[in-house]
């Protein structure tokens, strides 16, 4: 078996951090921190995938809080909107390949216009070390 021959769907993070644009900067921090990720996919009240947000994103906005003075806001002021996703019908050396393109850590992936889960760099070598154990 080849590894293009992997389907990515089969490695796809299930439930992965999430939050809301109403989220508090502080509480994605929190929540972030507390699952040990770099980032989250920010999903509006009908799973759809508005944007992400990430470490980097939090420390600009407390590095911009702290300059004007009031350090704090919502994900929906600090996370990145033009997040692109993609389907379950990839294999995993296209993720792979995806994901080094866009310098991305992980890519949701959207089923229907609905958030099903997300690929991630971690999910792929997982991946890749399975195969190579069979």
């Amino acid at each position: 078996m080849a590894l293009r021959s992997i389907r990515a769907i089969d490695y796809m993070t299930k439930n992965p951090v999430t939050v809301k644009p109403s989220t508090s900067l502080f509480e994605a921090i929190d929540i972030m921190l507390a699952a040990k990720v770099s980032g989250a996919t920010v999903l509006n009240d009908n799973k759809e995938v508005v944007g992400v947000i990430s470490e980097i994103d939090c420390l600009q906005a407390i590095l911009k809080g702290t300059y004007h003075g009031e350090i704090g806001g919502t994900v929906k002021e600090f996370m990145t909107e033009e997040v692109d996703s993609v389907g379950t019908d990839m294999d995993i050396l296209a993720v792979a390949e995806l994901l080094i393109k866009q310098k991305r850590r992980r890519m949701p992936v959207v089923e229907n216009g609905k958030f099903i889960g997300q690929y991630g760099i971690r999910s792929i070598l997982n991946a890749v070390k399975e195969f190579n154990l069979k």
